[in-house]
């Protein structure tokens, strides 16, 4: 594989994880904010998800950079 096809890899991977996070994300609050429990009991779970889905997309993103680099 040669450095040009490595880079539009990384590139389209990095594209495609970040449009699935934030597609994940978005139904992961929209299904929270449709239980009836109250804003204070939903909360936690808002920003639970959001920090583990964010942080892991971070987390690759700081991978896929790192070989990026080293490409």
């Amino acid at each position: 594989m040669d450095k040009a096809q490595q880079i539009t890899i990384i590139t389209w991977t990095k594209r495609l994880l970040g449009f699935s996070a934030i597609t994940l994300w978005l139904y992961i609050i929209f299904s929270i904010s449709q239980s009836p429990a109250p804003f204070r009991e939903q909360a936690p779970y808002c920003m639970v998800s959001t920090m583990m889905i964010f942080g892991l997309l971070s987390m690759t993103f700081k991978g896929l950079e790192y070989w990026e680099k080293k490409a």
